[in-house]
């Protein structure tokens, strides 16, 4: 592995090649960083759509490859990857890991820690699609940004680059940040379904076009209404701490 270029270009491997990895690998890239390998998946047209050319590698190959890694994985099989590469002697010195999951903060990448490599934590608040439509959502959301102290600044860049306005949550709330994130897709996906779900039994066609508008703008107005002054995200008070 080699380090970075002075132009601060990294060489970036990806662990997931569900929903959330490729996309994020897609908009490292247009920030200019160079893919170096992703994992396979269950859908390897898709992903070779998003990332065309990447090699698929497996996972300790992309490590060892990788001067970033992104490990985009769904959140009972983090912990396991993380120590089971430790275990295989992958991680390296210096290495750049990043995780995106929302409950995790840096503790699950211990295992990598102890062989040298640092730990980030970047959760894109979005509803991953899979697809390029994705890249648009996150230049126009936030990311929660773990990291220890000397290295955050690290990590806030990373989200920016992927198109995101950091805001930085400390490791201990994690738990609690994920739980609001779960709050609001959870909820926001079972009260559409159900709206829409009666008013199908009422005869109307195409519920969900119907109720778009309608669920657009209550939503736009209930942000507005709840959201607190804007602080500047990379600014000393740009914290939820719980």
């Amino acid at each position: 592995m080699s380090g970075p270029g002075r132009d601060g270009r990294l060489g970036v491997g990806i662990i997931g090649a569900g929903k959330v990895g490729p996309v994020i690998g897609s908009a490292l890239a247009g920030a200019g960083h160079a893919l170096v390998g992703i994992t396979s998946g269950s859908d390897d047209d898709r992903v070779e759509a998003i990332l065309p050319g990447v090699p698929v590698l497996a996972a300790d190959e992309v490590v060892r490859r990788s001067e970033l890694v992104v490990i985009a994985v769904p959140h009972d099989e983090l912990a396991g990857l993380v120590a089971g590469l430790a275990e295989v002697g992958a991680w390296q010195p210096g290495q750049l890991v990043l995780h995106t999951d929302a409950a995790h903060g840096i503790a699950v990448l211990e295992p990598a820690l102890r062989s040298g490599a640092i730990p980030l934590a970047i959760h894109p608040a979005i509803s991953f699609t899979g697809t390029s439509i994705d890249l648009r959502a996150l230049s126009q959301g936030y990311a929660a940004v773990t990291a220890p102290g000397p290295v955050l600044p690290i990590a806030q860049a990373l989200a920016v680059e992927l198109g995101c306005e950091p805001v930085v949550v400390a490791d201990a709330d994690r738990p609690a940040y994920a739980e609001a994130i779960a709050t609001a897709t959870e909820f926001s996906r079972s009260i559409v379904r159900q709206a829409a779900g009666m008013l199908t039994r009422l005869g109307v066609e195409n519920a969900g076009g119907y109720l778009s508008a309608l669920v657009r703008s209550t939503v736009d107005q209930a942000l507005a209404e709840g959201t607190p002054p804007h602080r500047d995200p990379l600014g000393p008070d740009a914290t939820i701490d719980g």
